[in-house]
């Protein structure tokens, strides 16, 4: 076993110089058997319908003018497009607790149980949720479940079914550049607004608040503003094939470079978050950093490249598969090179893979140890980590 120059104060220092190693021990907790997450598969999806043909309501759009698919696409979605108000608990300086309006956002309903979808973001920390259809239709909502990986949600309201509206889920995967889309939202209040515009790009990468990487973004010039998060983004059929959540501007503004997380990642999560109230992905088990990371801070490593393992959580995938962290006396531990042949360069190459992953799975991890190259295998596991949800 090597010893490279990784003193005790070191390592002591790379493991609490900041809050990563928390956060990455808390996400990558694992221990779940594959059998715990059988009944919905990442590969299980809403059911679908023929994407290439108009919901009711909508006539073809090759047989109508670009201003009366505009005009049906609204009539026929509108219903199903929501305006979401949260409240969060607050403090005075003395003590004293009170509740106040904290934020805003859009919705779709997704199915005749009430269940609505939106961006984890927009009801992240509240205390207190509503749900709105224009004038005196406001519901009292809970969260059911949420997933700040991908930035999504589902909350739920009880209401007459009569009075739900579903907006249909189309099929991301066959987007192409310069067709036509539709927003509908709250922009700044403003119930149900329509805005078009064409699919700008695909394949964007964008981060979800907590850092983690969400790809193949939707690039809309389709104007979407503070209030647009979580609303649908539609093609000229009227289904949903994307949901909006971000912007790039420098004032706070549309200028014309929105995002939205392509439906096709809602239709795995979705069916997740209203069984188990969260998305259970595979994890490691282990506290990571990158070796380019390390080599910056001025430590000397042995390879170029990988994902040095500081720290092995008991029961987790990697303590089962036998991996080794750094030791308090100077050891190195393990550095992974690759899983399953493909490069584990930094922390987005390792969420990416695990997301393309199954709890159970196996796979043949390459490693960095004692001078040479070997290859573990590894079996994937998780815990699921639930959240605190107060109503």
């Amino acid at each position: 076993m090597k010893k490279y120059n990784l003193s005790a104060r070191q390592l002591l220092l790379i493991v609490l110089s900041s809050a990563f190693i928390s956060v990455v021990i808390t996400a990558c907790l694992g221990d779940l058997t594959r059998e715990n997450a059988q009944d919905v598969s990442k590969d299980k999806v809403l059911a679908e319908t023929n994407t290439e043909t108009p919901i009711a309501g909508v006539s073809d759009p090759s047989k109508v003018s670009d201003e009366q698919n505009n005009i049906e696409v609204y009539r026929a979605v509108a219903p199903g497009v929501v305006s979401i108000k949260t409240s969060a608990r607050f403090e005075t300086f003395f003590g004293e607790e009170f509740e106040q309006e904290s934020g805003s956002g859009s919705g779709s309903v997704i199915d005749k149980e009430g269940h609505i979808l939106t961006n984890y973001h927009v009801i992240e920390g509240a205390s207190k949720l509503t749900v709105s259809f224009g004038g005196d239709k406001v519901y009292p909502a809970k969260v059911v479940g949420g997933d700040p990986d991908t930035d999504l949600a589902v909350i739920k309201i009880d209401a007459p079914r009569s009075e739900l509206t579903v907006v249909e889920f189309g099929d991301s995967d066959k987007l192409v550049v310069g067709q036509k889309v539709l927003a509908i939202g709250n922009p700044f209040g403003l119930d149900r607004t329509l805005t078009t515009g064409v699919i700008s790009a695909l394949q964007r990468p964008i981060r979800a608040r907590n850092g983690r990487p969400i790809d193949a973004a939707i690039q809309t010039d389709a104007s979407i503003n503070p209030g647009n998060s979580g609303g649908p983004l539609l093609d000229k059929y009227g289904r949903m094939i994307g949901i909006n959540s971000q912007i790039l501007t420098p004032a706070g503004g549309s200028v014309g470079v929105g995002f939205a997380i392509p439906v096709n990642i809602a239709k795995r999560v979705v069916p997740q978050l209203i069984q188990f109230g969260e998305v259970r992905r595979p994890k490691l088990g282990a506290a990571v950093r990158s070796v380019e990371e390390l080599v910056a801070r001025g430590y000397r490593l042995p390879v170029e490249n990988g994902l040095v393992i500081l720290q092995v959580l008991p029961g987790g995938s990697a303590d089962m598969a036998g991996l080794r962290g750094v030791t308090a006396d100077g050891y190195l531990g393990d550095i992974i090179l690759s899983i399953d042949g493909q490069a584990m360069n930094n922390l987005d190459d390792l969420y990416r893979f695990l997301d393309k992953k199954q709890i159970g799975d196996t796979v043949q991890v390459e490693i960095y140890r004692n001078g040479r190259k070997i290859s573990i295998p590894m079996k994937l596991t998780t815990i699921p980590i639930r959240q605190n949800r107060r109503f």
